[in-house]
């Protein structure tokens, strides 16, 4: 029998009550959890997910720590936590460059900055209670050793499967084998038709993560070395069309669940095996939006 995963959800403007409603029926079809990415009010869509089910685990990943103050971070997630009856997880993280520049953002060193933000959260308890477990947002060594120091959890996007053993190297096994949070965003697409046309919706999700620099050093880690240095290659050309081009299926597979409903499930038995608890399955569709991708996700597993 395969295990269920975690959806991960956004409230899209227009469709943010249909949203809720989908959380609701998530939980009846049960899943593991429902986390919210960092665009749209991620928060505030947890906020309606706590009132909206009862028993299903929910949460942020992630929430930029720049967008909001330590103080009123914590106070928006110490209200959810009691809300929700504990059943929610706060995933932190620093974001990307281009989202800084987009909000007019300073960043600081990532380590330092969210230890920091950590240690202002923890020192405003006494006015608004008791925080939720803290998820970091993770790729590589540093912050994995960090999440293990102050925090509850770590949570990867678009890891690579074959490196997990790797990172969670990182974690004592006690911690691994308790209540440490260890997720991952997972770009998802099933076509029981058309597997090639489930890649390269693969390929459109990553296209945007080859272009930051942090990523492309995780996947040289990670083995992925000659196509980062030809993803590198054709944007010192100025030449961005050349990406999908430049992403190996290897590469792809190892990194995303797209292809049959056979395909994806055993994928994620996979994720499972190589140490994810979590992984959050982030929908994606040939022949439509959220909605449709939703729906396709939910013929896979019921």
């Amino acid at each position: 029998m395969t295990r269920m995963p975690a959806l991960a959800l956004t409230a899209v403007p227009g469709r943010r009550r249909w949203t809720v409603d989908i959380a609701r029926e998530i939980e009846r079809r049960g899943f593991q959890g429902i986390y919210c990415a960092s665009f749209g009010d991620s928060l505030g869509l947890c906020l309606s997910i706590a009132h909206a089910t009862s028993e299903i685990r929910f949460g942020t990943a992630i929430v930029p720590i720049y967008m909001r103050s330590a103080f009123d971070m914590g106070q928006s997630a110490a209200y959810i936590h009691e809300i929700s009856g504990g059943r929610f997880y706060l995933g932190i993280g620093v974001s990307h460059a281009p989202t800084h520049a987009r909000l007019g953002v300073t960043a600081g060193k990532p380590l330092a900055d969210t230890r920091a933000y950590v240690e202002a959260m923890r020192a405003g308890t006494q006015q608004y209670g008791e925080l939720p477990p803290i998820v970091l947002a993770t790729l590589r060594k540093k912050m994995v050793q960090l999440s293990v120091e102050i925090a509850q959890g770590a949570t990867w996007a678009n890891a690579s499967r074959s490196h997990m053993a790797a990172s969670l190297s990182h974690i004592p096994e006690e911690m691994r084998d308790g209540d440490f949070f260890i997720g991952d965003m997972i770009p998802t697409c099933i076509d029981d038709n058309d597997r090639n046309a489930a890649m390269n919706v693969a390929k459109r999700t990553l296209t945007g993560y080859v272009m930051l620099p942090n990523y492309r050093n995780y996947w040289k880690e990670a083995g992925y070395v000659e196509e980062m240095e030809a993803v590198e290659a054709a944007l010192a050309a100025g030449d961005r069309d050349r990406l999908p081009g430049l992403m190996s299926e290897r590469w792809l597979a190892d990194s995303c669940l797209f292809g049959s409903t056979k395909e994806v499930r055993e994928g994620l038995e996979a994720w499972f095996a190589a140490g994810v608890k979590t992984p959050m399955l982030v929908p994606s569709s040939t022949s439509g939006g959220q909605v449709k991708a939703i729906e396709e996700l939910f013929a896979a597993f019921s």
